[in-house]
């Protein structure tokens, strides 16, 4: 008894854990994002189990039934489905490694979860979006010419070496708020022009970028790399920002990453968000995350005519049904109008 309570006390189930870890990262090749989520929720279930059981070989049906009896008074269906998945994997893996006699999450089902139909734009409030993020940029363009012309004289030396004009600290700053509108539109348009996820824009490289067929190479979930293509609007706004907005913020720290931040390092996914939440404040159209900007673009593009499954190529889904989400919208979006535009609706 006093090993099984030592047992307790040090946390069986944190070396099989950590083994469970090093094998998504190693085989799976899951981002640490991916893993840290996997490895939280097998915590908290075994946590929770160690209370009446003394090793990961004992654990039955019935205790993760009561773990998920507990935890189900306090989360959402979905974070619970996301929970029981990430077990389930676990003693999956556990059985195959011979860390355990028989899996007791076998038969355990997913907590059915009521579909929702992702929100998104309409049309005309992704034109405004985009229309806001680039009068932005020229604002800002505009503020930096003027303030160079008045004050040419008053606030420029001269290099005495090489006799050149030097910009004092004002006209430095301005020229990194051009840069970072500049960079804004641009991450705005691609959001939308591509539907991809803010880690796989945070993580695109200038290498990435086929400017010959409009196209990017995106690094997505498990590493699986796949091309998606983005219109003339994206690629302009991406040549603004290139070649006369990322200068003004490059760094040794910059490297080949497209998208910097201030300080001149890759972007990080939380500026991301901050940069579309604050242009749809701008643009007076309904805030949203850049989550929402992938489901305006798959949705338009199902409106426009595009194939499923080339829409499913395009946004990353490993199960078409994720994409089918899409055409409920369209269809929710056409009842809709015909429901104000038909007189015997």
């Amino acid at each position: 008894m006093a090993q099984q309570r030592s047992d307790r006390e040090h946390g069986w189930w944190k070396a099989p854990l950590d083994r469970f870890a090093e094998y998504l990262r190693a085989n799976r090749g899951f981002s640490e994002h991916t893993i840290h989520a996997y490895v939280t929720d097998v915590k908290d279930c075994l946590e929770i189990i160690a209370n009446r059981v003394d090793m990961l070989n004992d654990v039955s049906i019935d205790d993760i039934r009561g773990w998920m009896a507990v935890r189900s008074r306090t989360v959402s269906r979905s974070s619970m489905a996301r929970k029981t998945v990430s077990v389930r994997r676990f003693f999956a893996w556990a059985y195959e490694h011979d860390l355990i006699e028989t899996n007791p999450a076998a038969t355990l089902r997913t907590p059915k979860i009521p579909m929702t139909l992702p929100w998104c734009f309409s049309q005309s409030q992704a034109s405004q979006l985009m229309e806001a993020v680039h009068e932005h940029a020229e604002e800002v363009e505009c503020q930096e010419d003027e303030v160079l012309d008045r004050d040419a004289g008053a606030h420029m030396h001269l290099d005495k070496r090489h006799k050149q004009p030097i910009p004092d600290d004002r006209s430095e700053d301005l020229a990194r708020r051009e840069a970072i509108a500049l960079r804004d539109a641009a991450i705005v348009e691609l959001l939308y022009a591509t539907g991809i996820r803010v880690a796989e824009l945070a993580g695109l490289d200038i290498d990435d970028i086929r400017w010959s067929d409009r196209t990017v190479r995106v690094t997505g979930k498990g590493n699986k790399q796949r091309v998606v293509p983005f219109g003339l609007p994206a690629a302009q706004a991406m040549e603004d920002w290139l070649q006369r907005g990322r200068d003004a913020l490059c760094t040794a720290y910059s490297h080949n990453a497209v998208f910097l931040g201030a300080r001149g390092g890759r972007i990080d996914t939380r500026i991301v968000r901050e940069v579309v939440h604050h242009a749809s404040e701008q643009a007076g159209v309904p805030d949203i995350s850049p989550h929402a900007l992938r489901h305006s673009a798959a949705t338009h593009l199902l409106n426009g005519g595009a194939d499923l499954r080339e829409v499913q190529e395009m946004l990353g889904h490993a199960s078409l049904s994720t994409t089918q989400r899409y055409t409920h919208v369209s269809i929710e979006q056409l009842k809709d109008r015909y429901r104000q535009a038909f007189p015997r609706a």
